[in-house]
């Protein structure tokens, strides 16, 4: 997620996928889809922004299924921008979705935690900073 601007509630503010050998799904995107990898320092690993190839604008992660990210769904996670993480986090208990783990710090740029909805689809909800 980029820090230059702070997202809008209700967009998806970034997309990204966690397993456990990231290096061979990046060079598979990046072959795929044009897109340029930067590795991220994770201390001791990389994870990778994909960048648009004409902007350098991040536009995905693909992360190793390893500290934070550990337990993260196999599969491509959209980050849905809200307005309050705890009262949206609420309202998913409340309303039959499951939280996956708690909310986290995702650096300076805010506050995230994964859910699943009631039909078992996942996703995550992010607050930004």
């Amino acid at each position: 997620m980029s820090q230059d601007a702070k997202p809008e509630v209700g967009s998806i503010g970034w997309i990204d996928l966690t397993v456990p050998d990231a290096e061979p799904l990046r060079d598979f995107y990046a072959s795929v889809t044009g897109w340029k990898p930067e590795p991220v320092d994770m201390g001791g690993y990389s994870d990778f922004n994909m960048t648009a190839p004409a902007s350098g604008e991040p536009k995905a992660g693909i992360c190793h299924a390893r500290g934070g990210n550990r337990g993260i769904p196999q599969a491509w996670i959209i980050y849905i921008v809200v307005a309050d993480l705890d009262a949206s986090v609420a309202a998913c208990r409340e309303r039959g979705g499951e939280v996956v783990g708690e909310p986290r710090p995702m650096g300076a740029m805010g506050r995230y935690a994964f859910i699943r909805d009631p039909a078992g689809a996942a996703c995550a909800l992010f607050e930004s900073a």
